[in-house]
């Protein structure tokens, strides 16, 4: 005997390795689905039955002159009846189709509304159910990965506050106890430990500022290049002491619309972390230049790419790209784990994207693009 073929799109009516009507253990649902279906075309033929043998017989009355022609005509009622009948049949076989999807739907909504983010709902009914469905699986679920990282991020949040608290408390309470001398280097100890916090705190609210949108940017005609080495200055004691070159290549010779205050930020955390993850006698290299913009015409608006390269100990695929994530920190690192995500949401807020490509033992390479009208900022 030949079985029902399930098709992609279509729900099995029973197990393609069962008889028909299906049977056996832990088949109940599909005997269910099948007699369903064989009492509503039961009360179908039945319907038309009565009717076929209400008219025979009323045709019949009439030819034999038992029944009165003149009256309204009785297999009219009949068919209206029988209309009726079937239409009430299919209003509520398609309702409970319906109705008990969204049902479901409404009752898993009341679950999230009380923070039940694993609540998900069957996929069955109508295409346009299914697809409602569908969107409210994906909902629950980009609302149960929100929550888990609100709560990873509180918890990483209360981690990094703990450390600096601790030592100023140790610190603190030292002093009064006369541990520690109450003498200037005790002082800056916890003068330290403050500007770590209050550096933390800055982190946090612009990294929460970039994310939502609302972060402001006082933006002016800046030369990228003398940035970048305004940045390499401001490290050439930590990186002479490390015996690591840090050079500055301008290829594209442009002014740029940026917020300098912001772009400096940027390429401040990128050194850092390249100077962090460098050995000695190592070089970071900061490259600017135009990036491709495929067929577009020369003078037409473009990108400018700022690439920031170390010959460090690289890092894996996965560590690259989770590398802006925040609070993330890859072995043996010593920062906040703030500091790529927020040169991510700072490059953002320009329009701009960021990326990172490395490989272990050849370095690490993060490059950001930025508008650039070509036209009006070319030198």
């Amino acid at each position: 005997m030949t079985h029902w073929q399930w098709r992609p799109g279509h729900r099995r009516r029973w197990d393609p390795g069962h008889g028909w009507p299906p049977h056996g253990p832990g088949d109940w649902a599909n005997r269910r689905r099948f007699f369903r279906r064989f009492a509503a075309l039961a009360f179908v033929v039945v319907l038309l039955g009565v009717f076929g043998l209400l008219s025979l017989i009323w045709t019949a009355g009439e030819r034999l002159g038992i029944v009165d022609v003149s009256g309204p005509s009785i297999p009219f009622f009949l068919v209206a009846a029988w209309f009726a009948g079937f239409a009430m049949v299919a209003f509520f076989s398609i309702g409970r189709r319906i109705g008990v999807p969204l049902r479901a739907v409404m009752e898993a909504a009341d679950r999230v509304a009380g923070g039940d983010y694993t609540t998900r709902v069957g996929v069955h009914g109508p295409r346009p159910v299914r697809a409602l469905a569908n969107a409210f699986n994906t909902m629950t679920e980009r609302l149960e990965k929100h929550d888990q990282q609100r709560r990873d991020l509180m918890a990483d949040v209360a981690h990094e506050l703990r450390t600096p608290l601790t030592v100023i408390q140790g610190r603190v309470e030292g002093l009064l106890d006369g541990i520690y001398p109450r003498d200037d280097a005790g002082l800056e100890i916890v003068l330290d430990e403050t500007r770590v916090l209050a550096r933390l705190i800055e982190d946090l609210r612009t990294l929460a500022l970039s994310e939502a949108g609302a972060l402001t940017l006082e933006r002016e005609t800046t030369d990228i290049a003398a940035l970048a080495r305004d940045v390499a200055a401001a490290f050439a004691v930590e990186a002479a002491a490390k015996r690591i070159a840090i050079n500055v290549r301008d290829e594209a010779r442009a002014s740029i619309s940026i917020d300098p205050v912001r772009i400096r930020e940027v390429l401040t955390n990128l050194v850092s972390n390249a100077l962090r993850h460098s050995n000695e006698g190592g070089t970071i290299t900061m490259a600017i230049a135009a990036a491709a913009n495929g067929s577009a015409p020369a003078n037409a608006d473009g990108r400018l790419s700022v690439a920031v390269a170390d010959t460090g100990a690289g890092m894996s695929a996965e560590e690259a790209r989770r590398v802006f994530d925040r609070f993330y920190k890859g072995p043996g690192s010593r920062g906040s784990g703030l500091g790529l995500a927020i040169a991510r949401g700072l490059v953002g807020a320009h329009g701009g994207t960021i990326d990172a490509a490395s490989e272990p033992g050849r370095g690490t390479t993060i490059t950001f693009t930025l508008p650039w009208d070509r036209q009006t900022m070319e030198r």
